[in-house]
């Protein structure tokens, strides 16, 4: 029988339900009986009168959603192997080798010259709702912890103050916000802001913007995601702006300058406006051409993020990246999204995550056997905890680097944003009061910031920095305990082994040892007594 389960026709990610909720045919998802007379709860229902709109999670711009399908394999068919021997990357002395002297720092770039206090980053927040009312959060918890986030794709063309002339940017409003909350909370020269492009970023001139204008340093080449494999998208309910939008050349659907659709969006015939982003194009020639244009234009550090193509593609991107000696490759595997991507695609597009890093691996270590250059990889698809981060450090090890988490890094800033805000309105639920009713009560990490930052500083952060970078400190510690079960005091020391298989699937898919055959000429040796 199948592992795989894809649910269908039904979903709380489109507001849809069956009517026999208990009897549902599996092939279609269809109730057993579909009764004439219903009146459409199910997405095929649904979608008979609203159509395109059920193509999408919705409600849109104050969600992030990720594929509900079930696949044969997945991080948790692996568990993190310990040992009561030896140390590594620190002194085999019981006072010595204690998990609070883990050493989570990386240090990445064809120089070295990038820094993270823990190896994660956001890989790519763009132009959602989603992104812009959660920034100051993201930006700051991210510069504070000494982390990389990720400017996503569209900011500078989604933005109604934007300046553009001849088809290029002279000035954000956006951007510029973006990218100076994080560059004005930075300490010690820890982490990185990033800016992305996807294909009109690229004809907008934004990332040459950002780098003379911003001081921006490092850039990113986008060839897609986990979660679609078309370009980004977003609703727009003004008109106004859907015009506008459709003026700087992306594709707007309905047409907005239509006086027939005009005429439909003011009586109320639909509420929203979908805008699309085109689909790039890739070749060798460009991509590089568009690397030595990024380096002319001052590009410290040159960054590329692929999605959850087909195998191919996953060798071109890396093969790209060594040739052309990026400084980090990051990799974003099936079933994840933070914005509008379209749910059945979600579900049922793209290679799945241990699959994927799979492939990575066995393509880096091909290149690496003929002494090519590798760059920092990063891999993303759903993590969220300290035992997954380990797991794909270790499922890529020695060549992955990072780990690329967007859902739960936002969910953290949305908690400690929203918490913020029950206080200020004296609204707290009892869940959370029960541990205080102030900011310094309720965050557990509020004393250590106030102390590092100074009470002027501290006072000024907003609550979803704190909640992020509260997120951040459990993921570390509890990385560091890992790291110390298996006697690895840094993260360089990380390897294939500390990670078994538990099935025969896993071990054959990954090429990760099964549980049952790990250490087996240690044991014969062990044994030969």
């Amino acid at each position: 029988m199948s592992q795989i389960q894809s649910r269908i026709n039904s979903s709380a990610a489109t507001l849809t339900k069956n009517r026999t909720e208990d009897s549902i045919t599996p092939a279609s998802g269809m109730c057993v009986t579909c009764v004439d007379g219903c009146i459409g709860m199910c997405e095929i229902g649904k979608s008979a009168y609203r159509g395109h709109e059920v193509i999408y999670p919705q409600p849109f711009g104050v969600i992030t959603t990720a594929s509900e399908k079930k696949y044969p394999v997945d991080y948790s068919d692996f568990n993190i192997m310990g040992t009561a021997v030896g140390a590594h990357g620190i002194e085999a002395d019981s006072d010595k080798a204690i998990f609070p002297n883990a050493n989570l720092e990386v240090n990445f770039g064809h120089d070295k010259g990038l820094k993270f206090h823990y190896p994660w980053l956001i890989p790519g927040i763009g132009s959602t709702n989603i992104a812009k009312n959660n920034w100051e959060g993201l930006a700051i918890g991210s510069a504070i912890a000494g982390t990389g986030l990720t400017i996503g794709e569209n900011v500078v063309g989604m933005d109604p103050e934007a300046v553009i002339k001849n088809g290029h940017i002279i000035d954000t409003v956006d951007l510029k916000r973006r990218v100076r909350l994080y560059k004005d909370h930075q300490r010690n020269g820890y982490g990185a802001i990033i800016v992305q492009a996807n294909i009109e970023d690229t004809r907008l001139g934004v990332q040459e913007y950002a780098i003379e204008k911003l001081g921006v340093e490092v850039v990113e080449l986008k060839w897609g995601q986990g979660a679609k494999d078309i370009g980004g998208e977003v609703k727009i309910k003004n008109l106004e702006k859907a015009q506008l939008l459709y003026k700087r050349g992306y594709v707007v659907l309905p047409n907005p300058n239509d006086p027939d659709v005009i005429k439909a969006f003011e009586r109320g015939a639909f509420k929203e406006f979908e805008r699309h982003s085109r689909v790039g194009m890739v070749t060798e020639e460009s991509f590089a051409k568009r690397v030595e244009e990024l380096r002319k234009a001052g590009a410290k550090y040159i960054f590329l993020k692929t999605g959850a193509y087909r195998p191919a593609d996953l060798a071109r991107a890396i093969a790209y990246a060594s040739k052309y000696e990026l400084d980090n490759l990051t990799v974003d595997a099936a079933g994840g999204g933070t914005g509008m991507s379209p749910w059945r695609m979600m579900n049922e597009w793209g290679v799945p995550p241990v699959e994927l890093h799979s492939m990575l691996y066995n393509y880096a270590d091909i290149l690496a056997k003929k002494k090519k250059y590798i760059p920092s990889l990063a891999v993303a698809g759903g993590f969220t905890f300290e035992d997954q981060i380990f797991k794909g450090l270790a499922m890529g090890a020695p060549y992955v680097k990072m780990i690329g988490m967007a859902r739960g890094p936002i969910a953290a800033a949305m908690v400690g944003k929203t918490i913020g805000r029950a206080i200020d309105e004296n609204q707290l639920p009892v869940y959370v009061e029960r541990f205080g009713s102030k900011i310094d009560e309720i965050f557990v990490t509020a004393n250590e910031l106030r102390k590092e930052l100074g009470n002027e500083a501290f006072e000024k952060l907003p609550s979803g920095a704190i909640g992020l970078y509260t997120y951040y400190e459990r993921l570390a510690q509890g990385l560091r305990q890992l790291m110390s079960g298996s006697r690895k005091f840094a993260l360089e020391f990380i390897s294939r082994d500390d990670i078994g298989a538990l099935t025969q699937d896993a071990a054959r898919i990954s090429g990760i040892q099964y549980l049952m055959d790990m250490d087996s000429a240690e044991v014969d040796e062990i044994l030969n007594i």
